[in-house]
């Protein structure tokens, strides 16, 4: 696993901070790779319906999800 260093706005921060508060996530990390894992999943099924305008696709959503990482 590695590190990334990455400049936050004060609202993200603040943002990141307040998960962390409010117990929705374990610490400032699970916010952030949370937000990497939706992130991801949304631009999969981006790529799915945008997919669907020409050939159909069929499959488990993760192993697509796979193929445009």
């Amino acid at each position: 696993m590695s590190t990334l260093s990455v400049p936050l706005s004060p609202e993200l921060e603040k943002f990141i901070d307040n998960q962390v508060k409010n117990g929705n996530a374990a610490n400032k990390a699970d916010v952030v790779r949370r937000a990497l894992i939706r992130f991801s999943e949304d631009e999969a099924v981006r790529a799915v319906l945008e997919a669907s305008r020409g050939p159909v696709l069929k499959g488990d959503l993760r192993e697509l999800m796979k193929q445009i990482n």
